[in-house]
C-alpha cells in the first residue's frame, strides 16, 4: 500500500490534473471497503464475545474490561483533542467530495438509537451502534447456549458458532482480497489526489503522522505510567523488562504475532502466570487503544478536510464508538482502515479519505501496534498486582 501511495504522488506530480483517468480504480476500492467493513466488524464482535464464559470471566475479566474501556477512550480523547489543536487536513480537499452538516442528535437519541425496531434496516442503513448492539446481544445469547448444562442448547449454541465462524472465515478471505487490490486502488487516488493538490496533500499527511505519533507518546507517558504507578510498580523497570515486546510489536505490526513474546515479557515484569495466560489473549482481541487514537485523529483530519463542523455531541458519539469498536476488531487485518471506513459512512464523511490514509498504514500499524500490546501488558499488571492485594487482605494474618 506504501509503495501504491509513493507512486501515485509521483505520478500525481508528474501528471497533475491528467492523472484524474485513473480515478475509476480508486473508487472501485471504497465500494470494496465498504462491501465488507460491517460483515467485519459484526461478526469480529460476534464471535469475541460468544468466546467467553461469562461464569469464568469473573472478576478478573470485569477488572481487565474496565481497564481496556478506560484505555480506550482515553486514547480517542487524546487523538480528538490533540487533532484540534494542531488541525491536519487543514487546508486540503478532496476533489469531488461534497459534505453536507449531519443534522446534531440529542443525548436521548443516541441512547435510543442503540437498540434498532427492525433488524435488518440496521444493517441496510449501516447504523454502527445498532450493529454493535445487534452484534454484543447476539454473541452474549451463543455464549449462554455454548456454556449451557442442557444439551440441546449446548449443541445448538456450538453450531451457531461454527456458522458465524464459518461465515467470519469467508470474510476474511474476501477483505484480504481486497487487501490484494489496496495498492492499486490506493496508487489511483493518490494519483488524483496529488495530481489537484500538489504538495498540501502530502504535508498535510506528514501533520497528520505527526499528531498520531504524538497522541501514542501521550498514551504512554502519561496514560500507561499512571496506571503502573497506581499498581505500585516501578516505570523505569517496568519499561525495561518489557521492551521486548514492544519492539517485536512496533515492527512487526501485529499483536497477534507478538503475543507468545508479550506473555513471556509480562511474566518477567512479575505477572503471574495464571493472569499472563488469561488476560494477553484476551487484550489482543478486545484491546485497541492505538486503533482509537487512530480514529480520534481520523475523524478530525476527514473533517477538516470536507471543513465539516463537528458538534460536542459528535465528538462524543466519536468517543463512544471508536470505544467500542476498537473492542474486537483488533485481530481483523487492516483494523483501521475497515472501522474507519464504517465510521466515515456514519458521519457523511467521504471514503476517499481512507485510502488517503491508507498510504501511511503503515508507519501508522506501527506505533498503534506498539500501543496496543504495551496496553495490554500494563493492564495485565494492573490487574494482576489488585488480585494479589485482593488474596493478601482475604487471607488474615496470625501472629505466632
Amino acid at each position: 500500500m506504501t509503495v501504491g501511495f509513493v507512486l501515485g504522488i509521483i505520478v500525481g506530480l508528474i501528471f497533475k490534473g491528467q492523472a484524474s483517468f485513473l480515478e475509476p480504480l480508486g473508487t472501485l476500492l471504497i465500494h470494496l471497503l465498504s462491501l465488507v467493513a460491517i460483515p467485519v466488524i459484526f461478526l469480529t464482535v460476534v464471535l469475541a464475545v460468544d468466546s467467553m464464559n461469562t461464569k469464568q470471566l469473573g472478576r478478573m475479566g470485569g477488572k481487565l474490561l474496565l481497564y481496556y474501556m478506560a484505555t480506550t477512550a482515553a486514547a480517542v480523547l487524546i487523538g480528538v483533542s490533540l487533532a484540534l489543536w494542531v488541525n491536519p487536513g487543514e487546508g486540503v480537499t478532496m476533489p469531488n467530495t461534497e459534505v453536507e452538516q449531519p443534522d446534531t442528535p440529542a443525548f436521548s437519541d443516541v441512547l435510543l438509537q442503540i437498540v434498532p425496531k427492525n433488524l435488518f434496516q440496521a444493517f441496510t442503513d449501516g447504523d454502527l451502534m445498532a450493529i454493535l448492539f445487534i452484534a454484543i446481544i447476539t454473541g452474549t445469547a451463543i455464549s449462554v447456549m455454548r456454556y449451557s448444562t442442557n444439551e440441546q442448547s449446548n449443541k445448538y449454541g456450538e453450531m451457531l458458532n461454527t456458522f458465524f465462524s464459518a461465515l467470519n472465515e469467508m470474510f476474511y478471505k474476501i477483505l484480504n482480497g481486497v487487501l490484494l487490490y489496496a495498492p492499486i486502488g490506493i496508487f489511483a487516488i493518490s494519483a488524483t489526489s496529488f495530481g489537484s493538490q500538489g504538495w498540501d496533500t502530502l504535508l498535510s499527511l506528514l501533520k497528520f503522522l505527526g499528531v498520531f505519533y504524538g497522541g501514542v507518546a501521550l498514551l504512554m507517558l502519561f496514560v500507561y505510567t499512571t496506571f503502573l504507578k497506581l499498581a505500585g510498580y516501578s516505570v523505569i523497570q517496568f519499561f525495561k523488562q518489557t521492551r521486548e515486546a514492544l519492539l517485536t510489536a512496533f515492527f512487526t505490526s501485529s499483536s497477534i504475532a507478538t503475543l507468545p513474546i508479550a506473555i513471556s515479557a509480562a511474566k518477567k515484569a512479575g505477572v503471574s502466570d495464571t493472569t499472563a495466560n488469561f488476560s494477553l489473549p484476551l487484550g489482543a482481541v478486545f484491546n485497541s487503544d492505538g486503533g482509537a487514537l487512530r480514529m480520534g485523529v481520523s475523524l478530525v483530519f476527514a473533517a477538516n478536510i470536507t471543513g465539516l463542523n463537528l458538534s460536542p455531541t459528535d465528538f462524543f458519539v466519536i468517543v463512544v464508538i471508536g470505544t467500542l469498536l476498537s473492542v474486537g476488531t483488533a485481530g481483523v487485518p487492516a483494523a483501521g482502515l475497515v472501522t474507519l471506513s464504517a465510521v466515515l459512512t456514519m458521519f457523511g464523511l467521504p471514503l476517499e479519505i481512507v485510502a488517503l490514509i491508507a498510504g501511511v498504514d503503515a508507519l501508522i500499524g506501527m506505533a498503534g501496534t506498539a500501543s496496543n500490546v504495551m496496553g495490554d501488558v500494563i493492564g495485565a499488571a494492573v490487574v494482576d498486582k489488585s488480585e494479589t492485594k485482593g488474596r493478601a487482605k482475604a487471607t488474615p494474618e496470625f501472629s505466632h
